[in-house]
């Protein structure tokens, strides 16, 4: 998951396109938390770049740095890795001089990069610098754009150029780029996994543009609702300066099926993504919940439930639904969040970073058999924790609602969510995945629901398809041999490499000290119903040993072209 961003403006004489950029990493902070980057093209096709690891409001010295990056055009991304490393050289945007000069903003993650790096070294003759699948798919299009042997190309170049890039890539891509000198493009994957929208705006009777992740940047960008719209499956868009957008089907639409994560979590309440507006989405996943625990529990067990109480803040909605169709106070039982836990690089960190990101008030908890909603269940380490301070506060008894279906397979197309052996409900049934986490009670959604509560709101019709591989192990690109143990071996050393210790790896693999002792909640029986079918119970008492200091060596890494060192 990661955060692409384009720029345009009308008047070329205008130096102000990167404090939009800027603007728009800010709101689009949370797609991805580990590095950031803007990349603006000046006077004479000169490229100027600033890029490094940590949040927007850090690489760019709280906007401080802006004032560097003159230019009418430009390119912005917000990095969390998924392939590669978590280097400072592998930040977005990446560029290379030859041909033409070309930055790229890619999200998203290529199935086939193992040949395709073959093909860049052994026939292009093309030297790729990090581990990075971005960094492949941009020499890809490079090298298809060189073969036009122009001194300058036009947009019917670049069409054609992307035509067999889409030929040889296979996965999910979003991506804005931008030629020097010429414009910028905008083009997503032929299965339209990943979002991406284009807006217009009028300046002094002139139209400036800009390409997005999601709808709430080009609406603060000023663009109205109606000059919105969504790239298709396998559509492109170039923006050459001084002309209106062209548009072109460079592949055929395989399907048109949006990961359907992005409206369960990833995505901004206040964004549109393929016409289905996220907020409501959220509300009609609550909504199919609520049936479903109606249907769990039962009217006798429903009735001991005092409060339902969200998980902040991206089940808030979900919440909200939920206890509008039970009937139960809504009451606010956690602060909200600072930052995300499972954009994390370890276990340990994650559990530390819940404690920072929420705290339990007492008086919400004390006494009360509480129905937590939280908008999924991945390695488990948020919800034990969450559990763990529920009960310190005092909860009698906890019963923990997922609005996502049980995750058991690895997402393929640019989330980083775990390798399988992590996920908790990989081998788990709900009543052991409720142990697990220190709860009385799990209880999920079902995928049927959650393909609903998108699909009722679709401008496409209610039989349209979303891409589901994490909860159904179905995955619409299809997935070639050896891939999830490719995937498995990089996952695996991105998180080394990201301060992830020996004893974090051999946890995972089934050895090592564990560092905490599971809860388990008195009382319970095989299907995680309790013995008297009473939902009180004494808190389960959990003693968990200090974390130690994960201090690393910062990294060494440099990236070519990067101003911020």
């Amino acid at each position: 998951m990661c955060g692409i961003v384009a720029v345009i403006h009308a008047d070329p004489s205008s130096d102000s396109a990167a404090a939009d950029l800027h603007d728009a990493l800010y709101l689009l902070q949370h797609r991805g938390q580990d590095a950031c980057g803007i990349a603006t093209c000046g006077t004479g096709g000169r490229i100027y770049q600033c890029k490094g690891n940590g949040l927007a409001s850090k690489v760019f010295n709280d906007g401080e740095r802006v004032a560097e990056l003159p230019g009418f055009m430009g390119v912005g991304h917000l990095r969390y890795p998924t392939m590669g490393t978590a280097s400072g050289s592998e930040a977005q945007p990446l560029f290379v001089n030859s041909p033409y000069g070309i930055c790229i903003s890619h999200n998203g993650n290529l199935l086939n990069s193992v040949p395709l790096r073959q093909f860049l070294d052994q026939e292009a003759h093309r030297h790729i610098n990090t581990d990075s699948d971005s960094e492949i798919l941009l020499n890809i299009f490079a090298n298809e754009l060189n073969d036009s042997g122009k001194a300058r190309v036009n947009a019917d170049d670049c069409f054609k150029s992307l035509e067999r890039t889409y030929k040889k890539c296979e996965g999910s891509w979003a991506c804005t780029a931008m030629i020097a000198g010429l414009g910028l493009m905008g083009f997503r994957d032929p299965y339209g996994i990943r979002p991406v929208v284009i807006g217009s705006r009028k300046v002094e009777g002139r139209t400036d543009y800009m390409i997005a992740s999601e709808s709430v940047a080009l609406e603060f960008f000023g663009c109205r609702p109606e000059d919105i719209r969504d790239l298709l499956p396998g559509e492109a868009v170039i923006i050459v300066k001084g002309s209106e957008p062209q548009f072109r089907q460079v592949q055929p639409a395989a399907s048109y099926t949006p990961d359907i994560f992005e409206y369960l979590y990833f995505a901004r309440p206040d964004s549109i993504i393929d016409g289905i507006s996220v907020e409501n989405a959220r509300f009609k996943m609550g909504e199919k919940l609520a049936a479903t625990i109606k249907t769990e529990l039962g009217p006798e067990r429903l009735a001991q439930v005092d409060v339902v109480i969200p998980i902040p803040e991206t089940s808030n909605t979900s919440a909200r639904a939920v206890a509008k169709h039970l009937e139960k106070e809504l009451i606010t039982g956690f602060n909200r969040y600072i930052f995300r836990t499972f954009l994390m690089s370890s276990q340990r960190l994650r559990r530390s970073g819940v404690r920072r990101k929420l705290n339990a008030m007492s008086a919400e908890f004390r006494d009360k058999n509480v129905l937590l909603v939280d908008d999924s269940i991945v390695r488990g380490n948020t919800s034990l924790e969450i559990c763990l301070m529920a009960r310190e506060a005092g909860a009698k008894s906890i019963i923990f609602a997922s609005a996502s279906p049980p995750i058991r397979h690895s997402h393929i197309y640019g989330v980083d969510l775990a390798i399988s052996d992590e996920l908790i409900a990989y081998s788990k049934t709900p009543a052991e995945v409720a142990t697990a986490i220190g709860a009385d009670m799990v209880i999920y959604q079902t995928l049927p629901d959650l393909v609903a509560a998108c699909a009722e709101l679709s401008p496409r019709g209610r039989d349209c398809q979303f891409e589901s591989g994490v909860f159904s192990g179905c995955y619409v690109t299809g997935v070639p041999d050896g891939y999830f143990e490719h995937l498995e071996r990089i996952r695996s050393s991105l998180k080394t490499k990201a301060g992830t210790t020996p004893q974090d790896v051999a946890e995972r693999k089934g050895g090592g000290n564990k560092r905490s002792k599971t809860p388990k909640a008195a009382g319970h029986t095989a299907n995680g119903t309790t013995v008297d079918g009473d939902l009180s119970q004494a808190a389960a008492r959990v003693q968990l040993e200090p974390d130690q200091s994960l201090v690393t060596p910062p990294s060494q890494d440099i990236s070519l072209h990067n101003l911020n060192d």
